[in-house]
Parts: structure tokens; sequence; C-alpha cells
């Protein structure tokens, strides 16, 4: 195993979860920091999705290939447990996040209605 091309590929993927989490849950941010449009907020997810999976998919080739090679001399002193927990934290960010915007209510549902309101739908 070529812990240094192992590394690489894993750094890819953390990359690539990264990519995933901005778009996922921030791209309303992201496009009112740049005063995007609905349809250039859309374009942008979209790139950003196919991007994410490009590089996460060469990562993870590069992480295989990685594996499949002999190791180098230099290999002992290349540590992966930091970039293994790294992308742990990434998954475990991304599902807080998933979890924390399904049970949270909008800030518009929040709000009680009040006697001779009414309610649209």
């Amino acid at each position: 195993m070529r812990k240094r091309t192992v590394r690489n590929g894993m750094r890819l993927v953390m990359a690539a979860l990264i990519l995933i989490v901005m778009a996922s849950f921030y791209n309303v941010q992201l496009s009112d920091l740049f005063s995007l449009s609905p349809a250039a907020e859309s374009r942008i997810y979209r790139l950003v999705m196919f991007w994410a999976a490009a590089i996460g998919g060469y990562g993870v080739v590069v992480a295989a290939f990685g594996l499949a090679l002999s190791p180098l001399k230099d290999d002992a002193r290349i540590r992966l447990m930091p970039i293994f927990i790294g992308i742990f934290a990434m998954i475990y960010i991304f599902f807080y996040l998933l979890s924390s915007s399904v049970q949270a209510p909008q800030r518009d549902e929040q709000r009680r209605v009040r006697p001779g309101e009414t309610i649209t739908i």
C-alpha cells in the first residue's frame, strides 16, 4: 500500500464531501452573497454537485490505486488517521445538518395565527 497515494485520494474524497455540504445546505446563503438569480443558483448547484461527484470518484480511484501499489521507504512516517477522522467528521456534519434541516420548522411556520387573520394556502 502506497500511503501517500491513498492519502491524496482521501483528500480528494474529503474535498468532494465539503463541496456537497456547501452546495446542499448553504446554497441560499451563497446565492444571496453573490446576488444570483434562481436560475443561476440552480445552475451553480448542479455544477457543484457534478464536480463534487467527479472529484470524489477520482479520489476513490486514486485511493484504490494506492492500495494496489507497493509501498515506498518513506511510507512509514505518513499517517492516514487524520484524513480518516476528517472524512468521518464531514460525514457527521452532513447528517447533522440533514437531520436539523428536517426537524426544524421554518420561521414562517413558527408564527401563530392571531384572531381575525386568515391562512393562505
